[in-house]
């Protein structure tokens, strides 16, 4: 029994939810979201927000029935507050520059790495070492904070890398003389 999947997704202000066929669409001040419903959850819309209940008494439905709920309030959330991922650059030399839709990244190799930002997506760099991505899709945003980590992941040394703000690396002492 999931005790997530119990409470239904509460709707604020300003946010509608529809169903059209398989697919449930939230609008909100920011955007619009749409989900593609599973066939094993049954999902209603209320005047308390969307319930989210397996359809059937399957194992299946019970295990997706936390995670359809989440999805769920993960559509509500960005539509009405929207999501944001910090990165941390560390090391000599290490920098980002987002210029329109791009984003430059000078990370120690012979050449600058160029990351195309997708379509809904906000990119900005306060400083050279910090990049702001933030957006109203979770997945979105976290997918694209994975790829630029991807480029130089937090080594255990010294520490230089990119990192997600509050992530704690672990550090490792260097050779005994």
């Amino acid at each position: 029994m999931s005790r997530i999947g119990k409470r239904p997704v509460a709707l604020p202000s300003g946010v509608t939810a529809t169903t059209e066929g398989q697919i449930l669409s939230v609008k909100g001040p920011k955007g619009t979201l749409t989900l593609q419903m599973r066939d094993e959850i049954a999902y209603e819309i209320g005047d308390d927000g969307i319930n989210v209940k397996p359809a059937n008494a399957t194992k299946q439905a019970r295990a997706f029935w936390g995670m359809q709920r989440t999805l769920v309030q993960n559509l509500v959330t960005g539509v009405t507050e929207g999501f944001t991922k910090t990165l941390e650059i560390t090391g000599v030399g290490y920098r980002a520059a987002a210029q329109g839709k791009n984003l430059r990244l000078q990370l120690g190799y012979s050449h600058d790495v160029n990351i195309a930002v997708p379509e809904g997506l906000e990119v900005k760099t306060p400083d050279q070492t910090t990049v702001e991505i933030s957006g109203i899709d979770r997945q979105k945003v976290g997918q694209l904070a994975a790829e630029i980590r991807r480029w130089r992941k937090p080594e255990p040394y010294k520490g230089k890398g990119i990192k997600y703000r509050g992530e704690y690396i672990f550090r490792k002492e260097g050779k005994k003389k």
